[in-house]
This record gives structure tokens, C-alpha cells and sequence, in this order.
């Protein structure tokens, strides 16, 4: 894992929001599996034709170890892009985690597997292998376009895309404003009550 990897992993993707504008924010309707869910590495992108699935086999065997998964299923809520076999077989080779505009199956499974699936949802049908999807090439996923090798960082609150060019910034300027929001935090509640009605006039020009 990247130095710009691990910085990721302990920045909460609230504070990469500010810092990033919340401009590559995924739509909130892609959700973690489990709460506990984290993920923060680089995209292996996927775009798969309506209902398919194919490809998400030929992507996990291009991905390295610690990259994710962000497949575009164009929505589909029908059709699984991958049950816990497949899932079984992305953590095997140390694929980190899936990022999923669309949905799986074997919930039950893929959590006892405790393998990060942000997604739509679930399903009980299986997705086609007619072919026709591609691997690595851009894609737009929750309403954000997103480049092979870019960031990709989710957590319970959602999932944000950083373009590879601008990691190191978004970081310095994340950590920035999480010691900007524990200093606020410690001086709101020094007094208790006295110091929060203090900060409460002070915010609002009292």
C-alpha cells in the first residue's frame, strides 16, 4: 500500500468532502453492505453492458493487490454484477473492495466473507456473460466520472473519487480541516454549557 493509500485509509470521507468540495461525491444511494465497511486504493474501472457481468471477472484478474473495483451497471437493479464466488475470488487475489452502481447477491455470504461492497443494493438474479463490457476505461458511476488509477475512499457515510493528480492536496488540505474541527470541538466544550452558548454567538454574530 502507497504512502497516499494509507494516508486515505485514516481520513474519514467527511473531511475528504470539504476538502475536495464534495464535488466527487458518489451519489448517496450507493451504500456499504456493513457499516464497518473501509476502503481507500485505486480504481480497476469496469463498464459493463445492461445486465451483464463478464467482465468482472476479466477485471479482477487485472487488478493488483489493494485496488478496487468500480463497476458502471448502468443502474441495474435486476441483475447481480456478482455473487460471493465472485467475491470469494476478488478477495482471494487481494482485491480490496467493490464499488458498484448497480447491485449483488449472496448478502449473507459476501458478509461473512467481511469483503467491502458498496453497491444499490441486492438481488437473487445472476447477472448475463454475453460479453461485450471493457476494463479500464473511464466510466461515470453516482452521477461522477471516474479514471482508471484514480482514489477511490468509502466508508459509512458514503464514497468520494480523487483523481489520481490531485491526492496529495486533497489530503493535506483533509487533514487540515480535521485539526480545524477537533480545535473547534475541544474550545465548545471547555466550560460545558458556558463556552457552547459562547461559540453558538460566536457563529452566529452575537
Amino acid at each position: 500500500m502507497t504512502k497516499v493509500e494509507v494516508s486515505f485509509q485514516h481520513v474519514p470521507t467527511t473531511a475528504i468532502s470539504d476538502a475536495t468540495g464534495g464535488h466527487t461525491n458518489l451519489c448517496s444511494t450507493i451504500k456499504p453492505l456493513a457499516d464497518h465497511f473501509k476502503i481507500a486504493g485505486r480504481a480497476v474501472t469496469v463498464r459493463l453492458p445492461d445486465g451483464e457481468n463478464g467482465a468482472v471477472l476479466e477485471a479482477i484478474r487485472a487488478a493488483n493487490e489493494g485496488d478496487i473495483l468500480v463497476i458502471d451497471a448502468k443502474g441495474n437493479t435486476n441483475r447481480a454484477v456478482a455473487g460471493d464466488f465472485v467475491v470469494s475470488l476478488a478477495k482471494g487475489v487481494g482485491v480490496q473492495g467493490f464499488v458498484v452502481d448497480g447491485v449483488i447477491r449472496d448478502i449473507a455470504a459476501i458478509r461473512e466473507l467481511d469483503f467491502p461492497v458498496f453497491s444499490l443494493g441486492t438481488t437473487v438474479a445472476a447477472g448475463n456473460k454475453n460479453g461485450g463490457g471493457k476494463v479500464n476505461v473511464p466510466i461515470a458511476i453516482g452521477g461522477v466520472t471516474v479514471h482508471p488509477g484514480d482514489y477511490i475512499i468509502g466508508d459509512v457515510d458514503g464514497v468520494i473519487v480523487v483523481p489520481q493528480q490531485d491526492a496529495e492536496k486533497v489530503i493535506e488540505a483533509a487533514e487540515e480541516k480535521m485539526l480545524k474541527d477537533e480545535k473547534r470541538a475541544q474550545e465548545a466544550h471547555a466550560n460545558g454549557k458556558e463556552s457552547i452558548l459562547a461559540y453558538l454567538d460566536k457563529v452566529l454574530g452575537n
